[in-house]
């Protein structure tokens, strides 16, 4: 019978040798709106991505991934890090500040359980989470992208703005902003080295609402964003896998237009009762109605299960709005020039999965959905 000490001298061994794996350090990039044909047709734009690109050369990368309903922020955070839609997770919009809203386990409680340290940069829904240094993303004002890092810090993990201040001295600023993200995830990856770390950069979803996505503005952005990626890529322990993805698409709009049949929300409008569905087909037929894309009954059943399919429902034609409220003229002007939160079967309409590091074979993936990045991030994070 072998003895205790045997067993850990043919462990030690193991490790040695390198028979036996050891668990891989996941850090997990978010960048909000990061549409995934930013990616596809980066040529086409003529992006300066170096490390973005280096990341698809080099990893595996999905052809788009699908959301869920609402395609939202803090839905899609949470979907991406417990597996299941937000009619289930229970975050069905976004500023739901505390963890305790969250109704399944999630990827933090799997860390906590297998006595794994964690990080988070302004992940949505982690005010109280179970997060070994935590700077929550919550927030009393907001500019564009950034927060108010004093309600950041009031939530934070007791003395970590403090720490990363005295590293970096232009930390504290008023507004977390992309910058100041990137400076806490570096501090904590060098000075923490956290079995898994989250960041959330914010500011391309800020620009594109502002001036549409894919333009010089936002690309410019995105262009920045890509230096911040490549800065946290250098600070890497050896070993570690990177993960990016994004939590929806982003479309540009110009026009709001209220249709006149069905029950209308911003992102698609639907019919109950054969008038109001021959009605909505009329108007259908000319784009400058605004009335787009039929959504197909197998998408209603996919995006809304257990809730009652209508007679008919369609999407906002390209670069429209719906706007619930009637009005004497027929187009509105939108308050935002880009926007998301569209129906999840739209074509195109896609966020993004990358995973590069040790081990992950390069290759272009089929699109996936978002309730299927969870399952791929547990077993890197969790060795399973």
């Amino acid at each position: 019978m072998l003895r205790p000490t045997d067993l850990h001298r043919i462990a030690l061994f193991l490790l040695l040798t390198g028979t036996l794996a050891a668990r891989q350090p996941l850090v997990l990039v978010s960048v909000d709106g990061l549409d995934h044909r930013y990616l596809r047709d980066a040529d086409k734009l003529g992006l300066r991505i170096p490390n973005i690109r280096r990341l698809m050369k080099e990893g595996a990368w999905a052809d788009g991934v699908t959301g869920e309903v609402p395609t939202i922020t803090w839905p899609a955070h949470t979907t991406i890090l417990t597996g299941v839609p937000p009619a289930v997770h229970g975050i069905e919009r976004n500023q739901m500040w505390d963890y305790s809203l969250i109704k399944v386990k999630t990827l933090w409680d799997a860390l906590r359980q297998a006595n794994l340290t964690s990080a988070a940069i302004t992940w949505p829904v982690t005010v109280n989470a179970p997060i070994t240094w935590n700077l929550p993303e919550a927030f009393d004002k907001r500019q564009g992208g950034s927060m108010d890092l004093a309600a950041i810090a009031k939530k934070a993990t007791p003395g970590l703005v403090g720490e990363i201040s005295a590293k970096y001295h232009s930390f504290p600023q008023q507004w977390m902003d992309d910058r100041t993200r990137l400076l806490a995830t570096l501090y904590l990856i060098e000075q923490k080295h956290p079995d898994f770390l989250a960041v959330h950069f914010v500011d391309l979803d800020a620009e594109e609402h502002d001036t549409e996505p894919f333009s010089v503005a936002s690309k410019a952005i995105l262009e920045l964003t890509d230096e911040m990626i490549g800065r946290i890529i250098a600070a890497l322990p050896k070993g570690t896998v990177l993960a990016l993805v994004s939590d929806h698409g982003f479309v540009p709009v110009e026009k709001t237009v209220h249709p006149a049949a069905g029950t209308v929300t911003p992102f698609w409008v639907t019919a109950g009762n054969p008038q109001e569905a021959s009605e909505l087909e009329r108007l259908s037929k000319d784009p400058a109605n605004g009335i787009g894309r039929k959504i197909p009954s197998s998408e209603w059943h996919r995006f809304m299960p257990g809730r009652p399919e209508p007679l008919a429902a369609y999407e906002p034609e390209e670069r429209f709005a719906f706007s619930p409220t009637p009005s004497n003229t027929p187009y509105g002007k939108p308050h935002e020039a880009g926007t998301h939160g569209l129906w999840p079967g739209r074509p195109d309409y896609k966020s993004v999965f990358l995973l590069w590091g040790p081990g992950i074979q390069a290759q272009r993936l089929p699109e996936i959905p978002m309730t299927g990045i969870h399952a791929r991030l547990t077993a890197i994070a969790l060795d399973k």
